[in-house]
C-alpha cells in the first residue's frame, strides 16, 4: 500500500509533468497551429487590402486630379466659346448698322437726286417763262458766250425782228418757215431739241448755230439780208 501510496505519489507529478507537457506541447502546437493557420490568412488579407488600398487610391486620386484639371480646361474653352459668341453678335449687330446706314444714304442720295431733279425742273420752267416774255435777254447771254460784242447782239436784235418780231410762234405763211429765227422748214430746230415748236431757247441756239455756220457773225448775216430780203 505504501508503495502504491508512494508509486501514486510518484506517479502523481509525472503525470502533472506528463499532462504538463502535453498541455505545453498542445499549447506549442495550438500556438503554432494558431499562427500558420491564422498568421498567413492575415498577412493575405493585409496584403489583399493593401492592394486594395493602392488600388483605390489609385482609382480615385487619377480621378480627382483629372477632376482638378480638366476644370481650367472646360472653363476656358466655355469662356472661349462665350468670347465666340459675343464676336459673332457683335458682328451681327455691326452687320445691321452698316446695312441700315447704306440705306439711309442710299435714300438721302435719291432723295437728294429727285431734290435736285426738281430743282432743274423748276429753273427750267422759270428759264422758259422768262424766255417766252423776254427772249431777247435769252439771246443777249447767248451772244456773249460765242464770243460776239454788243455789235453783233444789235445786228441779232434787227435781223429778227425783220424776220418774226421775236415771236417763238411765228409762222411764214408762204413759206413755212417757223420761229424766231424763221427756221425753214421748222422741223430743221430739232436737231437741237423736240421741243422747237414752243421753246424760244432751242429756237435761239438752233439761230446762232446757223449764223455762224453760214455767215459767220450776227452783222454778216443782217447785211445779207439788209441786200437779198433773206438769210
Amino acid at each position: 500500500m505504501g508503495v502504491s501510496a508512494g508509486a501514486t505519489r510518484a506517479a502523481t507529478p509525472g503525470r502533472a509533468l506528463r499532462h504538463a507537457g502535453v498541455t505545453f506541447a498542445l499549447s506549442a502546437t495550438a500556438v503554432a497551429g494558431y499562427v500558420l493557420s491564422t498568421s498567413a490568412p492575415d498577412r493575405i488579407a493585409l496584403a489583399d487590402n493593401a492592394v486594395s488600398m493602392d488600388l483605390a487610391r489609385a482609382a480615385t486620386t487619377p480621378r480627382a486630379t483629372a477632376t482638378t484639371a480638366d476644370a481650367p480646361v472646360q472653363v476656358a474653352v466655355l469662356d472661349g466659346e462665350k468670347a465666340q459668341a459675343n464676336r459673332e453678335a457683335n458682328a451681327r449687330v455691326v452687320a445691321v448698322q452698316v446695312a441700315q446706314a447704306a440705306a439711309a444714304a442710299q435714300l438721302e442720295a435719291e432723295r437728294k437726286a429727285e431734290a435736285d431733279r426738281a430743282a432743274r425742273a423748276a429753273e427750267r420752267e422759270a428759264l422758259l417763262a422768262n424766255a417766252r416774255a423776254n427772249p431777247k435777254a435769252v439771246a443777249q447771254v447767248m451772244v456773249a458766250e460765242r464770243g460776239w460784242n454788243d455789235a453783233q447782239f444789235q445786228c441779232l436784235v434787227r435781223l429778227w425782228t425783220k424776220e418774226s418780231n421775236w415771236t417763238y410762234t411765228a409762222t411764214n405763211r408762204s413759206s413755212g418757215a417757223y420761229g424766231i429765227p424763221q427756221s425753214l422748214p421748222g422741223n430743221k430746230m430739232a436737231s437741237v431739241a423736240a421741243d422747237w415748236r414752243t421753246n424760244p431757247v432751242t429756237q435761239i441756239t438752233w439761230g446762232l448755230n446757223y449764223i455762224r455756220s453760214v455767215y459767220g457773225t450776227p452783222c454778216s448775216a443782217w447785211g445779207h439780208s439788209q441786200r437779198t430780203n433773206w438769210y
